[in-house]
């Protein structure tokens, strides 16, 4: 339950509040031990001035053993605050935060029972407070140790409060043990009774039915309790042992707390925790509605972007197969009808898929550039180069993503009056994609008309690369007027 325990400080900040609370529990133990061994030298002297002979009392054992235990309790607790509760809190949460409802428990009974002094249980409610709002506020699955942790602090300090007011015993009996109940019972309902009633889809007859019993319950537990402190007495000194903080009194006012404590539980207990539960849920369920309009809307113009591509592909594809088969034979022709034939397959088969095999995707960019070198094989001005790495791994690629970097470069970079130079480079590395296209640039003709289009194609790919790959991308890209660079970087995906 503890094993997460790390005895590191986060900061200088708090290793300096550790030490000074440290040294304030130190230094009120030896002016505990200073104030028994004066009082015993004050009854000592008080004898024998009345000449009567005095007995040294078993100081170490009726005396000093309560206030040592005390202040150990006191210091293992804000021991487990610090290295336990905070680094949980501020974590992730899990199964490390399963410890922390015993924390609770623990302090409040010790509080009850008179083991803590007054002074260092609202010390260590504070601190509980300082834990709370520094929590991760991310962490939504441990909203139970969050909630139990603000109500824990919160009962503390009313208590302490109400001790040094003038308020009715009988409020400070209620405060201290009806409330207490009405916290258990409020975190039971809302986060044990009423999701499962939720799960289970029981109508409200049933959620009241239990609380009804669980009122019941507590209310015999508590009814039991008094009994065994009836008539008791209060605190009468910072270090008592099992004696409780307030006074619980005669059977009258037993009856009077047990009987507020049942109305608290039905009549308020019940239908809060049953009304913030509702609100919460509505609210989870708004978020989870406005999530899903946002990826409906993110869906949408991802297929729309992907439409775009498509048709902008088949202009330049037609293109090409109409200048081979101007230029040359029908044997050429044929070939690259094969070509387009593959990488129409791929179109209709592959493209429609959310993620395909990085091989496949290769295979569609070197028929790609195979397609365009037929184009251009009659020019020895152009240069291609290809440096592409015959990939046969499981890595997973969003189909269309590379493919417009390479248009781009033969839509920009290649002309058949003047020297131009294209190269494209692939890689893999791990799960780890880098790809490179350099290529020249070359002004069109007025008459060209393609001339001032914009190249959604790349505008595109930016967009998608946005949606589909957030923080497991780098795209740079560097332009002048005669040449054009650009590098990606892509995290992949496994096909399991």
């Amino acid at each position: 339950m503890f094993k997460q325990i790390t005895f590191k400080f986060k900061n200088d900040v708090t290793r300096i509040e550790f030490w000074v609370v440290t040294g304030c529990i130190i230094a009120a133990l030896l002016l505990s031990i200073f104030d028994i061994l004066r009082d015993n030298q004050i009854t000592a002297n008080n004898m024998l001035r009345a000449g009567q002979q005095f007995v040294a009392p078993a100081t170490l054992s009726t005396t000093l053993m309560p206030v040592l235990f005390s202040y150990l309790v006191t210091f293992i607790i804000y021991m487990l605050l610090c290295f336990y509760l905070a680094p949980a809190f501020e974590g992730d949460g899990g199964d490390t935060l399963k410890g922390s409802l015993f924390i609770f428990i623990f302090i409040v009974l010790c509080y009850l029972a008179g083991i803590i002094s007054i002074y260092f249980t609202a010390l260590l409610a504070l601190k509980i407070l300082f834990i709370y709002f520094n929590r991760n506020r991310q962490n939504r699955d441990s909203a139970l140790y969050f909630e139990a942790a603000l109500l824990t602090a919160s009962w503390i300090l009313i208590n302490v409060g109400l001790l040094y007011l003038s308020t009715p015993t009988t409020l400070r009996i209620y405060a201290s043990f009806d409330a207490a109940a009405a916290v258990v019972l409020y975190l039971y309902a809302m986060y044990v009774l009423l999701p499962n009633e939720k799960l289970k889809n029981k109508n409200i007859l049933y959620y009241f039915f239990r609380m009804f019993l669980l009122a019941l319950l507590s209310s015999l537990v508590l009814y039991l309790i008094c009994l065994a402190f009836e008539g008791g007495n209060g605190l009468t000194r910072p270090a008592a042992i099992f004696v409780l903080v307030i006074n619980i009194g005669d059977a009258e006012n037993i009856a009077t707390l047990v009987f507020l404590n049942f109305l608290t539980q039905l009549f308020i207990v019940m239908p809060l925790a049953r009304n913030i539960y509702k609100k919460r849920n509505a609210k989870k369920d708004e978020e989870i509605k406005t999530l899903k309009t946002e990826l409906g809307q993110s869906d949408a113009n991802l297929n729309f972007l992907k439409s775009q591509i498509n048709p902008h592909f088949l202009f330049n594809a037609l293109n090409t197969l109409y200048g081979t088969a101007l230029q040359e034979n029908a044997e050429r022709t044929s070939e690259g009808i094969q070509k387009l034939g593959d990488m129409m397959r791929f179109m209709l088969e592959e493209n429609v898929r959310d993620k395909i095999l990085l091989s496949r995707d290769i295979d569609y960019l070197k028929n790609y550039i195979l397609l365009q070198k037929l184009r251009t094989s009659a020019s020895s001005s152009i240069i291609i180069e290809t440096q592409i790495e015959d990939y046969q791994g499981m890595l997973m690629i969003t189909p269309m993503l590379l493919i417009p970097f390479v248009e781009n470069a033969f839509k920009h970079g290649i002309s058949l009056q003047n020297p131009s130079h294209i190269k494209v480079t692939l890689q893999t590395d791990s799960n780890t994609l880098y790809f490179d296209v350099h290529n020249s640039i070359h002004i069109r003709h007025d008459n060209d008309p393609e001339k001032g289009q914009s190249g959604i194609g790349l505008e595109n790919v930016k967009q998608r690369l946005a949606l589909l790959y957030p923080n497991r991308h780098d795209l740079v890209i560097h332009e002048n007027a005669k040449e054009f660079f650009m590098h990606l970087t892509i995290q992949l995906d496994i096909n399991n």
